[in-house]
């Protein structure tokens, strides 16, 4: 996939506005097709149409589907087996713009159903623009500012399509992105709301670009204050991922508080014996911890932050561990804690794009561009056009 990219500033300082438009319908009209895993490892999945359909097979033999007709799809050997077809991949084809239903959730596009050693792979084949409004109305609120939405339409747009260019260079790749908090949330035509249509339609094609390149705009829920430089969170230094003060004071996350008992924690990290403390090995500049020795009574072990927010289920690693001790003088003589709390700020990795901090510029007046130059260091809003090549 080649892509022509415009940079924005470029059109709006060039063009008249009706050029302008015009120009960005051409450059937009061709469509993107994304696939989109939705369900994995399964033996057997229930599928269905909203509109007549066709069921094919990768040999061509084709059976045709009533409208709302369930039909179940099954693992047989290292075959899909679906009513009169079966091989190793299968799909499902609707008319008319139809949807497809994959166990309880409907999706636009085309559906995949593909035999894999671990069980069925259903993969949605949808265009790019048709795939943006789920995904808006659920990684934000769609009672969110307009602008906000529009600034997680085009971060959301430049994410999956950095991502897509990335699977299809490697060698049997199935899909480009899965349908969880690992890569977007997804769940299909069920979180499309009007807003996030018009968030979608407002930014049609709009992408972020860094040296001309399509940027992997990474987003997070709140910071905590300050969004974090890339290296301190991957090891690897992205030049347009910089930390910047944030504006998500008004998150629910901001601030938190939890707390595990010695015995809980005992569980969580066995083998250390009864845990004495939580030793920072390595903080970033905004204070997030990077690396963190685990002291017991038996033994020491060092993880990484990814990997305490793992086991602890934190929602951040901008955090402080506190000891409880006991009242009986024996239990302070030993030093060993009967509790700690962990208090922390933020929601998320902290970098890019802070979805509360985005919400909070918004209300301040700041537009979506002006939101999406603030978290993304020098970029470009660009437009672009896709050729098969």
């Amino acid at each position: 996939m080649v892509y022509l990219i415009v940079p924005w500033r470029f059109l709006s300082q060039s063009l008249g506005l009706g050029c302008m438009l015009s120009l960005l319908l051409q450059l937009t009209a061709t469509a993107v097709e994304l696939r989109v895993a939705v369900l994995d490892r399964v033996r057997q999945v229930t599928i269905s149409s909203s509109t007549a359909a066709q069921l094919r097979d990768e040999v061509g033999r084709v059976l045709t589907v009533a409208p709302q007709q369930h039909i179940t799809a099954v693992l047989t050997g290292a075959r899909v087996q679906v009513g009169g077809v079966g091989g190793r991949q299968v799909f499902l084809e609707p008319r008319d713009n139809g949807l497809v239903r994959v166990g309880d959730r409907w999706y636009r596009g085309r559906l995949q159903l593909v035999s894999t050693p671990e069980g069925i792979l259903a993969i949605n084949l949808v265009d790019l623009e048709e795939y943006l409004p789920s995904v808006v109305g659920k990684e934000m609120y769609p009672s969110w500012p307009l602008e906000a939405l529009k600034a997680q339409a085009v971060a959301s747009r430049s994410f999956v399509l950095f991502r897509r260019d990335r699977e299809r260079r490697r060698p049997g790749s199935l899909f480009d992105v899965g349908a969880t908090v690992t890569h977007q949330v997804y769940p299909g035509v069920s979180s499309e709301t009007a807003s996030t249509l018009a968030a979608v339609a407002a930014t049609r094609g709009q992408v972020l670009t860094y040296n001309g390149q399509i940027i992997e705009a990474v987003f997070h829920a709140s910071s905590g204050g300050h969004t974090e430089n890339s290296e301190h969170v991957w090891q690897t230094v992205v030049p347009y991922l910089r930390g910047s003060p944030d504006f998500d004071q008004v998150s629910p996350h901001f601030q938190w508080t939890v707390r595990f008992t010695a015995a809980q924690l005992q569980q969580r990290f066995p083998g250390i014996g009864m845990i004495l403390g939580f030793r920072p090995l390595q903080l970033t500049p905004q204070g997030r911890v990077m690396s963190v020795q685990v002291v017991g009574t038996a033994g020491r072990r060092t993880i990484s932050a990814s990997e305490l927010r793992r086991v602890l289920g934190l929602r951040s690693t901008l955090l402080t561990i506190t000891p409880e001790y006991g009242n009986v003088a024996s239990q302070r003589a030993q030093s060993v804690p009967v509790a700690f709390t962990i208090t922390g700020r933020g929601h998320g990795h902290g970098l890019g794009l802070s979805q509360w901090g985005a919400y909070g510029m918004a209300l301040q007046g700041y537009t979506y561009d002006q939101i999406l130059g603030h978290y993304y260091q020098g970029v470009t809003l660009s437009v672009l056009d896709t050729t098969q090549r």
